[in-house]
């Protein structure tokens, strides 16, 4: 006979240290499969896994300000997603980063995700979120307009001329 259990073991939760191997395998394989076409498979695999991971580590054990964040999305003990955010000026915070394993995109993680940012921005006085949003990402335009976000019409190139262009994205919390 099957168990079933009527809520899934789903959690978000502060990173801790260790946490920065799986949020860098988590962000490469997200980045992967949602920006392949503007940054081009080459300039994704020729990311540094091992410069990756000491910067979350970093994020995680010595962050700015207390007010900068990193949480991680859990299915039962499995990290699967994470957030990191950032006070952005007066009563804002930005999600610098937010992303979910492909396996395990479409199960609520991110939304979870953002909620928590959101609601920690809202403990810090925040009164507005934002988010940049590398373009030809359409999934992610989807999830952000569901979750009450929209362009602001600020918009930034990654780099030189030609290169592909983020678009911010906010929401009055």
């Amino acid at each position: 006979m099957a168990l079933f259990r009527d809520t899934a073991d789903v959690s978000v939760r502060p990173a801790v240290p260790g946490d920065d191997a799986v949020i860098t395998r988590v962000q490469l394989r997200a980045w992967r499969v949602s920006h392949a076409r503007a940054l081009g498979a080459e300039v994704l695999e020729s990311l540094d896994a091992a410069a990756v991971r000491e910067l979350w580590a970093e994020a995680i054990t010595a962050p700015p300000t207390p007010a900068h964040r990193v949480l991680v999305a859990c299915d039962g003990p499995r990290v699967v997603g994470f957030a990191a955010t950032a006070p952005a000026g007066d009563e804002a915070v930005e999600v610098l980063a937010l992303e979910v394993d492909p396996d395990h995109q479409k199960g609520g993680h991110g939304s979870r995700l953002l909620a928590a940012c959101v609601d920690l921005a809202r403990e810090d006085g925040a009164r507005s979120i934002s988010t940049w949003v590398l373009d030809d990402d359409p999934a992610r335009e989807q999830f952000l307009a569901g979750s009450g976000l929209g362009p602001d019409g600020a918009e930034r190139p990654l780099s030189d001329a030609g290169a592909p262009v983020e678009r911010r994205w906010v929401a009055e919390i």
